[in-house]
């Protein structure tokens, strides 16, 4: 992890992407020809600015591991319960230091094993999230989780309308997981742009503010999913959101 730094900003495409190839491949062990295909389902520019910044953060992820835990003392005893979590169990993967070539043969494919908790969870959890709409949010990462978050949300719910605390404890700002966002005056404001934002891409989204404003209420969005095969290609947000 101190080698390659934490993952971070587009960092969060890699695994979005790597997750569509398992559940297209039905596989936890994922094959591509180019990590210059990232770019074209991004939509992202093919330079080399753009490729060495997708080569690092396969990297960074990689070498990421996340950590779960509480540190409880109930009845004066002390309790850790702790797990980790980590995306990939193995990557193999064939970059060029001049271009975005590839070696020809199958046996230099790019090869990318995804840890058995990750693919599980994929797996059992498909969300139908808009291709077009993550290409839109790429240069946006704040605005990205939170339309993921959104169709995750709301695409397990069943017909019921859910109301999620914005700053509570355990509420929206706390699973965006920036201390940023923990500030009322701060995150209110910004997460009001980013339901405009999320409703120009996706007019069904059904999340709206609650009427004290302290709530996000959510619908189930069965009726409505995200995916949308008619809808045109949608341009580009900028990364200042």
């Amino acid at each position: 992890m101190f080698r390659f730094g934490l993952p971070f900003g587009q960092d969060r495409l890699i695994p979005i992407w790597v997750a569509t190839l398992a559940v297209q491949q039905k596989s936890r062990v994922v094959r591509f020809q180019s990590a210059a295909q990232i770019l074209d389902f991004f939509r992202l520019s093919k330079d080399g600015r753009h490729y060495r910044r997708i080569v690092q953060g396969f990297q960074r992820v990689f070498a990421a591991t996340i950590f779960f835990g509480t540190d409880d003392q109930p009845d004066a005893y002390h309790v850790a319960d702790s797990a980790r979590f980590h995306f990939f169990d193995r990557i193999h993967l064939w970059f060029h230091d001049h271009d975005q070539s590839t070696p020809a043969n199958d046996a230099a494919k790019n090869t990318i094993t995804l840890s058995e908790a990750f693919y599980r969870e994929i797996d059992a959890h498909r969300i139908p999230v808009e291709r077009e709409v993550l290409a839109a949010l790429a240069n946006a990462p704040g605005l990205l989780d939170f339309y993921i978050w959104i169709v995750w949300k709301s695409w397990t719910l069943n017909g019921q309308l859910t109301y999620i605390p914005i700053l509570s404890p355990g509420g929206l700002s706390d699973q965006l997981g920036s201390k940023n966002y923990s500030v009322g005056r701060t995150f209110c404001p910004v997460l009001s742009k980013w339901i405009r934002h999320v409703k120009a891409l996706w007019p069904e989204c059904p999340v709206d503010f609650s009427q004290d404003r302290q709530f996000l209420m959510v619908r189930s969005s069965r009726k409505h999913p995200a995916i949308n095969p008619q809808r045109p290609v949608i341009p580009a947000i900028g990364r200042t959101l």
